[in-house]
């Protein structure tokens, strides 16, 4: 038999299963006649002269002879060959029993789809199965594209209302034969064929796509992962299908033909189903979470983590349980947010650590910093008795430290730097001292690094009290006295109040004047603090 199985290596081409005569070698195919040859031509079997006239009467036929004897397996012969009682091999035309394959070339399903065609696809359904569209449509031939193929697959086989039949299933249906002669189809597909040649010749050569031959990270950033299939190597739960490669269901089973009810077996069948399921689910909720926060970009997010110091990407990987509950855009926000905090607390714990060293600006800061760091890289000392000296290990020479986020909330520059994005803090000349009290306005009174608007008005001065000696706060007796301005420690110091009460009082008052739209009266101001009229009179200067 003569059945090559075409695949070209362009899509979209002619392509398709190929039938050829077994003696002559013809090509007994194509379901619309070829154009006639303008010369006789001379059978290669039975040297006998064909004319154009006979062979094209011939192939108008549009039929092939199969020997139907077990001898020959798919003999088959062309209509000019039969005739003669040509044969090769072991076909025996005296003896051997034969059936003549007519060519379907008729719609029986849609107006542009033939018989033949149905059958090819199919066929190529069945031997690269469904989803390998550009492979069936090459096994169809006819210049069918993989859209076209997908498309009337969908269509016919699966949204027609007799699933899983199509709609013209039933073998007496006729109306698309009689409405579309077989000449009036084929002449169509003959058209259909010639304007798809053309367009295939005149358009541009595409280069073959190459597909990946390996999951390697040549292909790709992640080892293991196939792009093509969206899977990796090895997935999450990779032996669930263990559990159930060796089930079967078959028509009738669960069910006791005596009583009615479902087996025991049964029961347990389904239950191995239902964590089967589970575990997919499992296993694409976990291939969601990956795709959605671009964990497959493995050299980008190398190249973030690169940037981040040791804590910062300790605490992100801490953080990434919570990637399951929100989605990409929010887990970045919750990120910076952490690295923020964190970057925060340590600027908090470093001025801290100057406060204890006496430092109180942030010039004097930054000059202690590298001057400890040049300490930590002097080596030690040694006298010029020490023996071991020469044997001792010598102290690994510190890394120096790049500068971070952190740093950046603690340099010297900050006010220049506020001024630069936008936040502008006017300062009078006057007010500028060689103890740079712009750099300790930053920690002293705003811990988040910006600066309180100096109004107009003039400076109020705080009347002592009559009898009381002021208080000397410091960083010794009170440990809160970094949190208040020049002007609340003044206030505090004349008081005789503690810098954590002050604050305290200052809240409730704060919460007061927004309930009640600005405006505090001096009776509710002492209902809310429960301080005594004169210390009141102290707090609130009297209206003019």
């Amino acid at each position: 038999m003569g059945v090559i199985k075409k695949k070209t290596v362009t899509r979209g081409t002619e392509g398709g299963v190929k039938y050829v005569c077994d003696v002559c070698s013809a090509d007994i195919t194509s379901t619309v006649s070829p154009p006639v040859q303008a010369l006789p031509f001379k059978c290669t079997i039975s040297a006998r002269i064909v004319s154009p006239a006979t062979f094209a009467n011939h192939l108008l036929i549009q039929v092939r002879i199969r020997c139907a004897h077990h001898v020959c397996n798919e003999y088959d012969l062309c209509v000019p060959c039969f005739s003669a009682g040509e044969s090769s091999r072991d076909h025996d035309p005296r003896t051997h029993s034969y059936s003549v394959i007519e060519q379907h070339s008729i719609p029986i399903y849609t107006k542009d789809w033939g018989a033949d065609e149905e059958l090819l696809l199919l066929e190529g359904a069945e031997s690269y199965g469904l989803g390998s569209w550009a492979d069936i449509a090459d096994h169809i031939g006819g210049y069918r594209t993989k859209d076209e193929v997908r498309d009337h697959y969908i269509k016919t086989y699966i949204e027609g209302s007799k699933f899983p039949l199509p709609e013209r299933a039933s073998p007496d249906d006729r109306s698309l034969i009689d409405e579309v002669p077989r000449e009036k189809f084929q002449a169509r597909k003959k058209r259909r064929i010639e304007e798809r040649k053309e367009a295939a010749k005149s358009a541009p050569p595409a280069t073959p796509k190459q597909k990946p031959t390996a999951s390697v990270p040549a292909c790709h950033e992640i080892q293991g992962y196939m792009p093509g299939r969206m899977e990796f190597e090895t997935e999450f739960a990779n032996e669930a299908e263990e559990a159930i490669q060796h089930m079967q269901f078959d028509p009738g089973d669960g069910l006791n033909p005596r009583t009615g009810e479902v087996e025991p077996e049964m029961d347990l069948k389904m239950v191995v189903m239902d964590i089967y399921n589970s575990r997919l689910t499992a296993r694409a909720e976990r291939k969601k979470i990956i795709f959605e926060h671009n964990l497959l970009e493995y050299r980008k997010n190398a190249a973030l983590d690169k940037k981040r110091t040791k804590e910062e990407r300790d605490l992100l990987n801490k953080a990434k349980s919570f990637a399951r509950m929100i989605n990409h855009h929010d887990f970045d926000e919750f990120c910076n947010g952490l690295e923020y905090e964190h970057n925060l607390r340590q600027a908090i714990s470093q001025l801290q650590d100057w406060r204890q060293m006496g430092i109180g600006d942030l010039k004097g800061g930054e000059k202690y910093e590298q001057e400890k760091q040049q300490r930590a890289q002097r080596p030690a000392p040694t006298g010029s008795f020490d023996r071991l000296a020469s044997i001792r290990p010598n102290k690994p020479t510190p890394p120096v430290e790049t500068p971070s986020a952190t740093t950046a909330l603690t340099a010297p520059e900050l006010p220049i730097r506020l001024q630069q994005n936008g936040i502008h803090t006017p300062v009078s000349p006057n007010s500028r001292s060689p103890n740079n009290n712009t750099d300790r306005a930053l920690t002293n009174g705003h811990a988040n690094g910006t600066l309180t608007p100096q109004s107009g008005k003039s400076r109020y001065v705080i009347q002592p009290i009559p009898g009381a000696q002021p208080l000397k706060l410091n960083n010794e007796n009170a440990t809160d006295l970094h949190l208040l301005t020049k002007e609340e420690q003044e206030l505090c110091s004349v008081l005789r109040i503690m810098p954590k009460p002050y604050l305290v009082i200052k809240e409730h008052l704060m919460k007061e004047a927004m309930k009640q739209g600005g405006n505090l009266k001096r009776k509710v101001a002492r209902e809310v603090c429960k301080v005594c009229f004169d210390l009141q009179k102290c707090l609130i200067p009297a209206k003019s």
